[in-house]
């Protein structure tokens, strides 16, 4: 875990947002936007 992770909180809120995939993914929404935060920080 890295301190730009999101809380479960804060992914559960974005989560709310984005639609459903229908396809399963190889990493989850929420390890990909960890990711990001964490390249861009």
């Amino acid at each position: 875990m890295y301190p730009t992770d999101l809380t479960e909180t804060q992914w559960q809120f974005i989560e709310k947002v984005l639609l459903p995939q229908e396809r399963k993914r190889k990493h989850s929404l929420q390890q990909i936007w960890n990711a990001l935060f964490y390249l861009v920080k």
